[in-house]
């Protein structure tokens, strides 16, 4: 018997196999690539000037680290780190500071409620907090409330892109998706859904493809080459929805990069990736 068919021609195993980014990169090793992120990580808090685990919100989980460029008045970029939603914190993205510092920017990376433990509505709601809380206090560690930027990559290109179809928002200068999720249907229907447990109602909330946009500033999306079909389709898809009269995002697929060699370029101030988040390349 065939396999049914759940979503643009996937089954379940297809679907499985287009959202599982460790096994699309050929003899990837998620444990060392961990591991060499957290000794960057450390480095990175000792040799920046930052300030960490400041409260944005009530919760545990509503944290945020802010690592200081040298000069005052500084522009200002928001990271939303990935991890599918479940995983990861925002301790395991110091090493995005020696992206950013370099080229005279504050970067604060943002930390939230992971799921099950709360919902995906509470989960951007705590993101929107970060933003405002960023917006009203980052001139007191010298940042422009009047320059920022944001981005995230994977889980966090999705959270990225919430933020634009959020009302009442701060003013944002640009920002990033990178190797992003805007269309959550595929998520809910296959392995992922085993730990997030979305109702069909999250995802009409929280698939940016299918909101209008609310917060107008140049938007990049940005994905790579080898990050598979689906996360192909995602970022044109999203593009495409998101095109109107006021702005047109750019839409780039990045020539022989995967879905963590994406990430791993947010530590080097000369990469391709940190000048496409800050929109300067």
């Amino acid at each position: 018997m065939e396999n049914k068919l759940l979503f643009r021609g996937y089954d379940r195993a297809g679907l499985d196999r287009e959202y599982d980014n460790r096994n699309k990169v050929p003899g990837f090793d998620f444990a060392s690539f961990l591991r060499d992120c957290e000794q960057k990580c450390e480095a990175a808090r000792a040799s920046h000037d930052c300030v960490l685990d400041l409260p944005y919100g009530d919760s545990p989980a509503e944290r945020l680290d802010i690592f200081r460029a040298p000069q005052p008045d500084a522009p200002v970029h928001v990271f939303f780190h990935g991890g599918y939603w479940r995983l990861l914190d925002k301790k395991d993205f110091s090493y995005i500071a020696d992206g950013f510092v370099p080229q005279g920017v504050t970067v604060v990376v943002v930390n939230y409620a992971l799921m099950p433990g709360v919902t995906m509505d509470e989960l951007i709601a705590q993101c929107r907090r970060s933003l405002h809380w960023v917006a009203s206090n980052i001139a007191r560690y010298g940042g422009d409330p009047a320059r920022i930027s944001i981005s995230g990559h994977s889980a966090g290109g999705h959270i990225a892109a919430m933020m634009l179809a959020s009302a009442g928002m701060p003013a944002m200068t640009h920002a990033c998706a990178i190797s992003g999720i805007f269309e959550l249907e595929p998520i809910r229907l296959c392995f992922l859904n085993e730990t997030l447990h979305l109702q069909p109602e999250h995802v009409a909330r929280n698939s940016p493809r299918c909101l209008p946009r609310l917060v107008w500033c140049p938007l990049t999306i940005a994905v790579g080459e080898h990050e598979g079909d689906e996360y192909l389709r995602q970022a044109r898809e999203f593009g495409a929805a998101w095109r109107g009269a006021r702005d047109q995002p750019r839409v780039l697929v990045l020539p022989g990069v995967d879905h963590f060699s994406a990430r791993w370029q947010l530590g080097d101030p000369g990469s391709t990736m940190i000048g496409l988040a800050l929109g300067r390349a």
